[in-house]
């Protein structure tokens, strides 16, 4: 079955408009509602979200879907993806819900479902509930005496931050760390400070004032120039930038300088190297990751396993093969003995214990390598022509030129946004100017693809 509805991660799209409408979200919880109804226990669903105004429309609709077929909805509210995942387990609920469209400004929102087991759900699944939605669903409303109920989990937030905090070291605490975090005025705003506060550290929150519109707006991971300013201002010894939904991390050092989820996991996969703690033969990263990760995990001993695009994947490799430790270049870092999915401030934690260990400033501890120049750019396109607009003559022409020109010295990587109408071009090599040169010759063929 070819999924329509779902992307590579969950149902996304404009606030209000198909397919984030309150109608199709009410289906959505139908159907998806039906297809976890198993057994005869009384079914339950936890439901998350960020702190997008348009939270208030889906979660009521979600809800109404659930109890519709008999399942009882417990609400959590704002609260981080891997918190939903966690609690999912936690409640031995038959299903989880997060409403967030994670680093995506607010007039986006999207659905992402976790099975039982707190994992996001497999395109298989994924194309059964969608089939549900478009042959009936009335068949399967239940009785008014079967109806679900909806409540409230009032200590969602205190059971996170216990959970969260124990998977630091014992014995480890982050007394005299002064620690900048960036919440994105998202979904973390209120445990990410608190956790860090509660292990002993001196905390300055950027981020923390949600309004239903600033979620992403000039701050959290993909925007880190409040981040970076602030950790200089205030002589801080890290500092952390979440994005909306908090399973993205991205860190900057005490001078201000960035590293990416490459380099939290080369450290992380060091670390557990050396402690004995490290599954499999090494870590896994997606096509993404650079070169300098790939060599220096080699000099350490270890592989580096590719995949495609999208934490789902990453996820997908780690469980089929046993590894304990992956993740995005973006920084979307899971760590499988801790967590279901990327968790921003799991990944933190383990940092900030590698950085206690070492005792010594961020700057030293947690650039491991040099990476190679990377150049990534986004060509938005209509979304019509999205997945035509890579078979064009003079697009495939540019593609071939450019593999040609970096054949030997480094590659090539093109591929459609699994979220957004986007085409992204990278080139890796050791030639800065040379990429450029190949990544915005490709680009520009797109554009007169593009408006043809």
């Amino acid at each position: 079955m070819v999924r329509k509805l779902f992307g590579t991660d969950g149902v996304r799209g404009t606030a209000n408009r198909e397919p984030m409408t309150a109608e199709t979200a009410m289906k959505l919880g139908m159907a998806a509602g039906h297809f976890f109804t198993r057994g005869a226990h009384r079914h339950t669903v936890v439901i998350g979200k960020d702190t997008r105004l348009s939270g208030y429309l889906l979660e009521p609709a979600l809800t109404s879907g659930f109890v519709s077929v008999g399942m009882d909805v417990v609400q959590l509210g704002p609260l981080p993806t891997p918190a939903v995942a966690m609690l999912t387990r936690s409640m031995r609920a038959d299903l989880g819900v997060m409403i967030s469209a994670s680093h995506n400004p607010y007039e986006d929102n999207g659905i992402k479902l976790f099975g039982p087991d707190g994992y996001k759900l497999s395109d298989d699944a994924e194309s059964v509930i969608e089939d549900h939605m478009a042959n009936g669903l009335s068949a399967h409303l239940v009785s008014p005496s079967a109806l679900g109920r909806a409540r409230r989990l009032d200590d969602a937030v205190g059971r996170y931050i216990e959970y969260t905090k124990n998977t630091f070291p014992r014995g480890l605490r982050l007394d005299g760390l002064k620690i900048v975090v960036d919440c994105a005025n998202g979904a973390a705003y209120k445990v990410a400070p608190t956790i860090l506060w509660e292990l002993g550290a001196e905390v300055v929150p950027v981020g923390v004032a949600p309004d239903g519109f600033n979620i992403n707006k000039d701050c959290g991971s993909l925007s880190t120039d409040a981040l970076r300013s602030q950790v200089v201002a205030h002589s801080a010894d890290l500092g952390l930038a979440l994005d909306g939904d908090a399973d993205r991390l991205v860190l900057c050092d005490e001078q201000g300088a960035l590293i990416d989820g490459d380099q939290v996991m080369g450290l992380i996969g060091r670390s557990w190297r050396r402690n004995g703690s490290l599954k499999g033969d090494g870590v896994v990263a997606t096509v993404m990751s650079n070169l300098g990760l790939e060599r220096f995990l080699e000099g350490e001993g270890l592989r580096l396993h590719r995949t495609a695009v999208g934490d789902r994947y990453v996820l997908e490799k780690m469980r089929r093969d046993g590894f304990n430790i992956g993740g995005e270049q973006s920084g979307h870092i899971i760590l499988a003995d801790h967590s279901t999915t990327g968790d921003g401030i799991v990944a933190a934690l383990q940092v900030l214990a590698a950085l206690v260990e070492a005792a010594r400033p961020a700057s030293q501890v947690l650039r491991l390598f040099e990476p190679l120049p990377q150049t990534l750019k986004n060509i938005r396109v209509p979304a019509a022509l999205n997945g035509t607009v890579l078979d064009d003559a003079g697009v495939c022409s540019a593609i071939a030129a450019g593999e040609g020109r970096l054949s030997g010295n480094g590659r090539l990587l093109i591929r459609r946004s699994g979220t957004e109408p986007l085409i992204r071009v990278m080139a890796e090599g050791e030639d800065a100017q040379l990429i450029g040169q190949v990544v915005d010759d490709i680009i520009g063929a797109i554009q007169a693809a593009a408006a043809r």
